[in-house]
């Protein structure tokens, strides 16, 4: 039998729980926006651009909003964490409308409360 892919574990921060349900209240496609990318996380992909200053190994994936005609610029920002090669954690989103970048420091903040519950 050939080396089957290994099943990819991903996890959910509170945070990102609550800013998704948040911004679900607006944009009434984002979960099949986010979906692609949940996707090509299991399939074992590590995509978008290392957010540097974390402690953690930290990446940050620009995805369109199909309810605003902005592109990928006017998008969400989809956050997560590569905690191993087989366990991905979910960190945060947000829409870059609403918002600028989210700082190195709370990032580390939603990793480290993550982590100790």
């Amino acid at each position: 039998m050939p080396n089957e892919p290994s099943k990819i574990q991903i996890e959910v921060t509170s945070e990102f729980k609550r800013s998704l349900r948040t911004l679900a209240k607006r944009y009434r496609k984002i979960r099949s926006d986010v979906q692609p990318i949940i996707d090509r996380l299991q399939a074992g992909e590590v995509i978008g651009d290392q957010i540097s200053g974390t402690r953690y190994t930290v990446f940050k994936v620009r995805v369109i909003n199909s309810n605003i005609q902005k592109g990928k610029s006017g998008g969400y920002r989809f956050i997560y964490y590569l905690k191993t090669s087989t366990q991905i954690i979910l960190v945060t989103i947000y829409s870059k409308s609403d918002q600028g970048d989210v700082s190195a420091d709370t990032i580390n903040r939603i990793v480290a409360n993550f982590e100790s519950q």
